[in-house]
């Protein structure tokens, strides 16, 4: 399956990463695609149709045991309040398998949005189209829709999909934003807000933590941040948490 995956697809996969999709969007934009299509894949691991799964992954999978034991998997259902219950549709999420079956029934989509030349990022369910008129967004995001709900049988959140500039949207933690006409990577305000949220409980003395214990959660939690979002200008709010903090 990797060998047939689309290169407009990063999550899940091996040399691959969320940077990489980032860096593909801004190019886009530079390039003057600067209209983002949104979708939104409401409770995709929930929704997964197994069926129509199942036939995808038969089209390269011919050894009826290996098929077997992943429409079992798919069948393990999950617990709620103590008891298992089985489930006909969704991927057990968490499970060591879903991530490469959530790109094998994505991959159709890609398929899709390459046949109609549509420039595109997908990082597992998250996914944003690119084009240059609000008009042609409106189109592309009416098509696509259609598409999704009526092949894949998935359902697309309508409240959460939008089409917007790329400064209004938010992909992957991050946004952007245009300096001397070119178009940048800035964090999103939402991703500043929650890492605060974690600084403001990890500093809150309500915890009993040790001061020990409290730093190095806290040096764990900037670290790994500041990893993940060294890709935007990230000078400014580094200082600006810093001061916060």
């Amino acid at each position: 399956f990797e060998l047939k995956f689309s290169d407009n697809s990063y999550g899940f996969r091996p040399k691959r990463n969320a940077h990489q999709a980032i860096k593909k969007a801004r190019q886009y934009m530079n390039e003057g695609y600067t209209w983002v299509v949104d979708i939104d894949l409401e409770k995709y691991f929930d929704t997964v149709n197994h069926d129509k799964l199942m036939s995808l992954i038969a089209r390269e999978v011919k050894d009826k045991r290996v098929l077997k034991l992943i429409r079992a998997y798919l069948n393990s259902g999950v617990m709620i309040n103590g008891v298992i219950v089985e489930t006909d549709k969704g991927c057990p999420q968490g499970g060591p398998l879903s991530p490469l079956l959530s790109n094998i029934m994505l991959d159709v989509l890609d398929k899709e949005l390459e046949e109609r030349n549509h420039k595109f990022c997908r990082y597992a369910d998250d996914n944003q189209l690119y084009v240059k008129t609000r008009k042609a967004a409106e189109r592309v995001m009416k098509s696509i829709t259609r598409f999704i709900e009526d092949k894949l049988k998935l359902k697309v959140n309508k409240r959460k999909s939008a089409i917007g500039r790329p400064w209004e949207r938010k992909f992957l933690g991050f946004s952007f934003y245009t300096k001397q006409e070119e178009i940048r990577i800035r964090i999103h305000p939402r991703s500043i807000e929650r890492v605060r949220e974690k600084i403001r409980f990890i500093t809150s003395r309500s915890n009993a933590w040790s001061m020990e214990f409290r730093y190095l959660k806290l040096r764990q939690l900037i670290t790994g941040w500041v990893s993940y979002f060294r890709l935007a200008d990230i000078k400014t709010k580094c200082q600006e948490l810093d001061v916060w903090t």
